[in-house]
């Protein structure tokens, strides 16, 4: 699985659309929530506004809506690979992505062949309270190594100005949330992300 450099993490159908029309061409949906019809027509709007930009939708969690609705790629947290249904997620052919924040989590994620793994936090973030310490740039560089060519993801406190540092250190693909939709211009900074880690 080849992934572009900029992977925003948004909780909207609406955002989605906006950077996809931005030019994201990878984006992941991510909506704390259990009210399935509201979900349901995220997952539906979201995958149409990818379909018609050429972008790749990944849905966050809910891996029941994201195989019956079609979806072609899914991101786990470590807490959801204990009641993730792995061989109907493979059976529909969904790409797998799998959240680590340390050396037993990555054994784990890797045990069930992801498509690629994210790493975060590398720097402090104020999106949501994490019992992990920040990463770190030398964090990135040896979960590289230890992955070989599988994609690496980092997340967590990434501004653009720290994007290329992350790319430098071996992740193939920064995401980002408060960086772009906390913008003044959005759609500007995510086209700012693009030009910085997806043209060198």
């Amino acid at each position: 699985m080849r992934l572009p450099g900029f992977y925003p993490v948004v909780d909207s159908a609406s955002w989605v659309s906006r950077l996809t029309g931005a030019g994201a061409r990878l984006v992941q949906l991510r909506i704390k929530s259990d009210d399935t019809v509201r979900l349901s027509r995220e997952i539906d709007a979201a995958l149409a506004a990818c379909q018609a930009a050429g972008a790749l939708l990944v849905v966050n969690d809910h891996w029941e809506l994201a195989v019956a609705q079609g979806a072609q790629a899914l991101h786990l947290g470590q807490e959801d690979l204990d009641t993730a249904d792995l061989p109907a997620i493979r059976r529909a052919g969904l790409k797998l992505g799998v959240s680590t924040h340390d050396e037993a989590e990555l054994d784990r994620a890797l045990s069930v062949a992801p498509d690629y793994v994210a790493l975060g936090p590398i720097w402090p973030t104020t999106l949501k309270k994490m019992p992990w310490a920040p990463q770190g740039l030398a964090r990135l560089g040896a979960w590289r190594a230890r992955i070989g060519a599988l994609p690496l993801v980092a997340i967590g406190g990434i501004t653009l100005e720290r994007a290329r540092a992350c790319r430098a250190a071996g992740a193939d693909a920064v995401a980002v949330v408060s960086d772009v939709l906390a913008h003044a211009d959005p759609e500007a900074r995510a086209r700012a992300w693009i030009a910085a880690v997806e043209t060198d």
